[in-house]
């Protein structure tokens, strides 16, 4: 379920609250041989199913990297902020890879707005987020996220 707020004003009124849970996504081997092929990355782990099941996960697992890039389009079910012009990817302040992502596995972000900040023309917004996996004890990615919003 998304929250929708219409400008700045409404969206600063959200800073310190949970912005909920997004849907289950599935990694499977094709989205980590893609962004293999993306990034260039093709370590056994990730693309070698054959080998990866003598690894030391018992299959393929997903590049960290992926994993975070999976925040983007589940951030994206969870707020929607209209009444600007532009949306920018800021950057993030921490990550962390607290489990692997094995193929197969389906994740998930639990996300909360931490902060609201002007900046010049817009604000910044902090979102600490948790990447869960189903059924896994440890989330595969726990990172605080910033993103600006310009009038």
């Amino acid at each position: 379920m998304s929250i929708t707020v219409n400008g700045l004003d409404e969206l600063k009124k959200l800073a310190g609250s949970d912005l909920g849970t997004s849907a289950w996504i599935e990694v499977t081997q094709e989205r980590i041989d893609t962004f293999a092929d993306a990034t260039g990355d093709h370590q056994w782990i990730h693309v070698d199913p054959e080998r990866a099941k003598d690894g030391p996960f018992g299959a393929p697992i997903a590049h960290g990297f992926l994993t975070l890039s999976l925040f983007i389009p589940l951030f994206t079910e969870l707020l929607e902020v209209e009444g600007v012009s532009t949306k920018v990817n800021y950057g993030l302040d921490r990550v962390r890879f607290p489990a692997p992502v094995k193929v197969g596995s389906r994740i998930r972000l639990v996300a909360k707005l931490a902060s609201v900040e002007d900046v010049p023309d817009g604000v910044q917004i902090a979102v600490d987020g948790t990447m869960e996996i189903d059924g896994g004890g440890k989330p595969a990615a726990v990172l605080r996220s910033l993103s600006r919003f310009y009038v």
